[in-house]
């Protein structure tokens, strides 16, 4: 049986008119090419999709803008150059009519030119510059203020810092007193040493005899040799204890 007759007319379901013309195009540029080689033919091919989707094809000895200039010239039918320069040119001008208008608008917030200005505008300008100020020195203060906070929070800091080394210059000194109340009779070398640690929070204690009351007082005082991180307490002599 043969095929039967395809009612040429446009196929309203989407996904079979798709699939049609996928079918359909690649037979048309098989056949296109067939003819192309077999009869020496320049054949220029352009097809556009239902989408707007572009598919050529140009014969393998030729470009497909020589074929289009060829016909063009076959046909008399001449493309039209689409001339922007003029469309440039107007919209250059708007351009800088523009500018100079802001140019010239832009000078009575620089005190330029104010001989021209009538009083109501003046009044005007006054105003919004009143209101530009008042918005600068808003943002001023914001920025004032953060830097405070900023600050606070560094004051709190070094307050805790300096609670915690005076703790421990009371903690260290206590330390150094029972070590030196369970060593006894030590050896002079430990005993100068003993000495010398007992020398330090003695200048501690001088420096802060109670609880600093200044956030710098401890950081500002404080000999570089006396830092108390540099501490090392000697551990008891437990066999010379109890003898």
């Amino acid at each position: 049986m043969g095929r039967g007759k395809i009612e040429i007319k446009k196929i309203e379901n989407q996904t079979t008119r798709q699939v049609t013309f996928s079918k359909r195009r690649g037979g048309l540029l098989k056949k296109t090419h067939e003819l192309s080689v077999l009869c020496d033919a320049q054949i220029g091919l352009i097809i556009f999709s239902a989408t707007g989707k572009l598919c050529q094809y140009c014969s393998d000895s030729s470009r497909m803008e020589d074929i289009i200039e060829r016909y063009q010239k076959v046909t008399g039918a001449r493309i039209p150059e689409h001339d922007d320069r003029e469309q440039i040119q107007h919209e250059l001008t708007v351009l800088r009519k523009e500018t100079k208008r802001l140019q010239l608008s832009m000078q009575c917030y620089t005190g330029e030119d104010m001989a021209s200005i009538p009083f109501d505008q003046l009044q005007e300008l006054e105003q919004q510059l009143e209101r530009s100020v008042n918005k600068v020195r808003d943002r001023k203060k914001e920025l004032l203020q953060q830097q405070l906070d900023n600050l606070r929070r560094k004051e709190r800091i070094l307050e805790e810092e300096n609670s915690n080394m005076y703790r421990w210059i009371q903690e260290h000194r206590a330390a150094l007193d029972y070590q030196q109340a369970m060593v006894g009779e030590a050896k002079p070398v430990e005993h100068h040493h003993h000495q010398q640690q007992q020398a330090m929070l003695d200048h501690l204690s001088q420096l802060y005899g109670e609880q600093p009351s200044s956030v710098l007082q401890l950081g500002t005082n404080i000999p570089p040799q006396f830092h108390p991180y540099h501490l090392q307490l000697a551990q008891p002599n437990l066999q010379d204890s109890n003898l």
